[in-house]
């Protein structure tokens, strides 16, 4: 029997393809999604009907400890993506990051602990680095909490590893890179370069274009996260997952201008820029600790890898009704 698993905010962009692959390999699934007076299941509303009617969707707020308890009922494992993860955003209203992103893993943990649940992977980010201060960025490296939205994943992951060493709760720490494709949020540096080229603009609006990323395409990032609902060697542990190419910004929207065949001009945004110090310059990552542990490494890796999953999230973003979804025209932090 394959054990049972919520994944919190499986509403989301990375959450609801972990659920699809989640059901496509035969788990049964717990999605809990951020409830609202619309009945929106958000991207899982875009999948097909065969995915969600095999899994139980519940619908109920990370912030509330009642709702999360009985949604950790019954299960063997818990995966919590659920978190507010806009950096501009998090400048503009730090209360709710905490709120969302401290108290909800804290009521996850709670609630796992309580029930005896046999795994919690909870996910981390790259952001929590802080500028580069060597490379590659392995999981000893220190960390800087350069953004409200970076200092409360910072403070969630030690919340996490600290109900590992206080109560011995099975707990892992995922750490994935910047992941990118479908369904991916229009604030986004990827989805925003696209989506303004589709909107007929030669002239697109960015932030700092110098800043270097390891760009993960969405499939590689998912399984990941199976790689450590498989695993028996994790527990207690964070790892990165990471490419193995690291590109600009700039020359991420040179790329994609090619794959498109349009001439771009790039103009500097200034409500896209981050403060200066607040800007994280450089990530890339070392992925060696996934490789060996998890047995996981990156299908999409290098340029050509990275240009193929630019390509996969071009045509997806090019079809009408994927692109009508988004406000093409307004900049959403």
């Amino acid at each position: 029997m394959k054990p049972k698993i919520l994944v919190t905010g499986a509403d989301g962009f990375i959450g609801s393809h972990l659920v699809e692959k989640l059901i496509k390999e035969d788990f049964p699934v717990k999605a809990f999604v951020l409830y609202n007076s619309f009945n929106s299941w958000g991207w899982l509303d875009r999948v097909s009907k065969k995915i969600t009617d095999n899994m139980e969707i519940i619908s109920g707020d990370i912030r509330d400890p009642y709702t999360i308890k009985n949604a950790v009922k019954g299960c063997n494992a818990v995966l919590h993506l659920a978190a507010l993860i806009a950096i501009p955003y998090s400048y503009y209203s730090p209360d709710s990051y905490v709120d969302t992103n401290i108290r909800g893993t804290l009521n996850v943990l709670q609630a796992a602990r309580e029930l005896n649940i046999e795994k919690i992977i909870h996910t981390s980010t790259s952001e929590v680095y802080g500028t580069a201060q060597f490379v590659p960025i392995h999981e000893k490296h220190p960390i800087v909490g350069q953004s409200p939205y970076a200092a409360t994943k910072i403070a969630a992951d030690q919340l996490a590893m600290s109900f590992y060493y206080s109560f011995e709760t099975p707990v892992s720490i995922i750490r994935p890179f910047n992941t990118f494709g479908p369904r991916q949020s229009a604030r986004a540096v990827i989805p925003s370069i696209i989506i303004q080229i589709l909107s007929g603009l030669r002239q697109i609006k960015l932030g700092a274009t110098y800043p270097t990323r390891n760009f993960n395409y969405v499939d590689d990032t998912v399984n990941g996260f199976l790689s450590f609902v498989k695993s028996d060697n994790c527990i207690g542990k964070t790892i990165n997952i990471g490419s193995d190419y690291e590109v600009s910004i700039g020359d991420t929207a040179n790329l994609i201008a090619e794959i498109m065949d349009v001439n771009l001009q790039v103009i500097s945004d200034d409500i896209r820029i981050r403060p200066a110090n607040s800007e994280v310059a450089r990530l890339s990552a070392d992925n060696s600790m996934a490789k060996q542990i998890l047995g996981w490494k990156p299908n999409f890796y290098g340029r050509s890898g990275f240009k193929k999953g630019l390509k996969k999230s071009i045509e997806w973003f090019s079809i009408s009704d994927n692109l009508n979804v988004y406000k093409t025209q307004r900049y959403n932090v």
